[in-house]
């Protein structure tokens, strides 16, 4: 049948975390049933148990492909045939192999869904690092699984928060990383020009997407107060300059920079700026978890298909115990289904 919604591939990701609950929580959301047609990829005895466990009263209906979509009053749910089946035996709230083993293949097919038209979009639950390794899968997490699925090398992380209470920019604000999942000590060495000015066009570009016509831009110094004329540090002069003058020169981007951290996420959330391009992983995310924890959009800027997640982990300490709150999985979704339109 068809649909004037979006469908939106919805991976489980750690099934011992609480990306399972999440998950159905989203999908019984009446902004998510008015915005897109989700379909669960994961073990639907997996997404039985979460739907028992939330209380909720939703009738799963069991696909062969993700594109197809049973009746109206139904939730699709689609176990990729590489997927281990026995992920249903995994523990809760423990890192195990058998659950990175299928968060890893739930990934791969949703995007492998995306990239040839099944789906409009992915929004991903939220995986281990740990479990992962601990399947052989050496990766530093979903962006980097993403990107080499996808075949690209030019991508960023973007934390976004749509507007309204802390956020005043009117078409909300983002923050993308130039370095991202690796040691702090690593970083200056990982910092180049070209590197700095692929992520400001990057999120100038998701900017524009999501309805902003000029995107005000603004770059973080990497050291503190901006390395102080070079007495902290020299990469601003030398390496972020560089960059924020090269994007400024080709005319198009509004772009400031670098500018002190401390005091930059204080501007753009009272609405100077629309973007903010971070330097490294922590420099962003603190900031941005800080302002809006549960309603911060992960989105993988840079791939041939759409992608976004909630900002929060796995959360074992709760997981299929404690209530998780659905905000961030609702929010992301919602993020996805307006960029698949």
């Amino acid at each position: 049948m068809t649909t004037p919604h979006p469908t939106i591939a919805l991976t489980l990701g750690d099934v011992a975390g609480i990306g399972p609950e999440v998950a159905v929580r989203a999908c019984a959301d009446p902004r998510i049933i008015a915005a897109c047609r989700p379909v669960i990829v994961g073990h639907p005895e997996v997404v039985r148990r979460a739907i028992t466990h939330c209380g909720l009263k939703i009738v799963l209906a069991e696909v062969t492909q993700p594109e197809e979509l049973p009746p109206l009053n139904t939730l699709a749910c689609w176990n990729p045939p590489t997927a281990p089946q026995n992920v249903i035996e995994v523990p809760p709230g423990h890192n195990d192999a058998r659950a990175g083993r299928a968060a890893y293949e739930y990934l791969v097919a949703a995007a492998n869904a995306a990239l040839t038209k099944r789906v409009a979009a992915i929004t991903t639950a939220p995986l281990s690092k740990a479990a992962l390794h601990l399947a052989g899968l050496k990766y530093p997490g979903h962006t980097e699984i993403l990107a080499e699925v996808c075949s690209v090398r030019d991508f960023g992380m973007m934390l976004f928060l749509p507007s309204g209470g802390a956020v005043k920019s009117p078409h909300g604000l983002g923050v993308v990383h130039v370095t991202l999942h690796t040691s702090i000590r690593s970083v200056p060495d990982l910092l180049t020009t070209s590197g700095v000015a692929e992520k400001i066009e990057l999120i100038d570009g998701f900017t524009r997407r999501i309805g902003c016509p000029a995107p005000r831009i603004a770059v973080c110094a990497l050291n503190p107060h901006a390395g102080e004329e070079g007495i902290f540090g020299d990469e601003e002069f030398r390496i972020i300059a560089p960059a924020v003058q090269t994007v400024r020169d080709r005319g198009r981007i509004n772009v400031a920079g670098p500018l002190p951290a401390d005091t930059l996420f204080r501007r753009a959330a009272a609405g100077e700026f629309d973007a903010v391009v971070a330097m490294y992983h922590d420099q962003g995310h603190i900031a941005f978890k800080l302002i809006g924890f549960q309603s911060a959009v992960n989105v993988t800027l840079g791939l041939p298909i759409v992608r976004t997640s909630p900002s929060h982990g796995t959360a074992f300490d709760i997981a299929w115990q404690r209530p998780a709150d659905p905000s961030g999985m609702i929010e992301a979704i919602l993020i996805a289904a307006k960029l698949a339109s």
